[in-house]
C-alpha cells in the first residue's frame, strides 16, 4: 500500500501533537516525536557520563554523536510509536526526571539538532511518518506528499491553554496565558534558526471553530486525496 510523509506545523496551543498522534494511530504510521528524539540523547549522555551536574561535556558528545542510532517502532499491541535507543527499547526509561532535569542542555547543541534532523529526514525517506513541530514541513521534510499548518486565533489557543493548565494551577489568569502565547508566536517567528512560517505548498487549516473529529475528518479527506493521487 501507496505511504507518505505528513509534516504538520504551525503555532503553538493548535492541537498538531494530538492530531499527528490520532493521524499516526488511524494510518499505522510511525509518529516521530521529536522530544522524545532529545531525550533518548539525554539517556546516552547519562549512560557514558558525559554530564556532571548540569556542566555537559560538549566536545566529547559531539565526538560520540555518530554511536547514537535513535529510531521509532509502532506497537500494535499499545497502537503507540515508542522511541529506541541503538536498538534498545528506551521509551519509558526517557520519561524520567533525571533525563527531565538535562534534556533542556541537550537540546541547545547545534550539532545535537543537526543530528536529529538528520535522523527524521532518514525516517521520512521510508514514508509512513507523521510528525509536528515548527519546522518539519520547511527544514525537516521539504518534500513531504502532504503538509499542513494549523493556526487558530490567539484567543481561542489562549483559552484552550488556560483549561489546561487551571486544574494544576488555580492562580493562573487568562491574562498571562494571552502573553505567553504572544510572546511564543513572535519569537518562534522571528528567531534566526529555522523561524515559523508556513511553507508555499501547505495546507493552513484554521481550527478555531473545528471540534477535534472535524478537524480529524477534514483531515483524512486530505490524506485519502493524497493516497489516491
Amino acid at each position: 500500500m501507496k505511504k507518505i510523509t505528513i509534516a504538520i506545523d504551525g503555532f503553538s496551543s493548535t492541537g498538531k501533537s494530538t492530531l499527528a498522534k490520532q493521524l499516526a494511530q488511524y494510518l499505522r504510521y510511525i509518529y516521530v516525536d521529536s522530544g522524545a528524539m532529545y531525550r533518548a540523547v539525554a539517556l546516552f549522555v547519562l549512560q557514558n557520563e558525559l554530564i556532571n551536574g548540569y556542566e555537559l561535556k560538549t566536545f566529547n558528545l559531539i565526538g560520540k554523536l555518530h554511536l547514537i542510532k535513535v529510531t521509532f517502532k509502532y506497537n500494535e499491541a499499545l497502537e503507540i510509536s515508542e522511541v529506541y535507543l541503538n536498538d534498545i527499547n528506551v521509551n519509558e526509561a526517557v520519561r524520567s526526571m533525571e533525563v527531565s532535569n538535562v534534556v533542556s542542555i541537550i537540546s541547545t547543541v547545534p550539532e545535537v539538532r543537526q543530528q536529529m534532523v538528520s535522523i527524521q529526514q532518514q525516517m521520512g525517506s521510508e514514508k509512513g511518518i507523521v510528525m509536528d513541530g515548527r519546522d518539519i514541513g520547511t527544514v525537516v521534510f521539504p518534500n513531504a506528499e502532504l503538509k499542513l499548518f494549523m493556526t487558530a486565533s490567539v484567543d481561542t489557543r489562549a483559552k484552550r491553554r488556560y483549561d489546561e493548565l487551571v486544574l494544576k494551577d488555580s492562580k493562573l489568569s487568562i491574562h498571562s496565558v494571552l502573553d505567553n502565547i504572544k510572546s511564543r508566536d513572535f519569537l518562534d517567528s522571528t528567531r534566526k534558526e529555522s523561524p515559523l512560517f508556513k511553507a508555499d505548498d501547505a495546507i493552513e487549516i484554521d481550527n478555531s471553530n473545528l471540534s477535534k473529529k472535524e478537524q480529524f475528518d477534514l483531515v483524512v479527506k486530505l490524506v485519502n486525496t493524497k493516497l489516491n493521487a
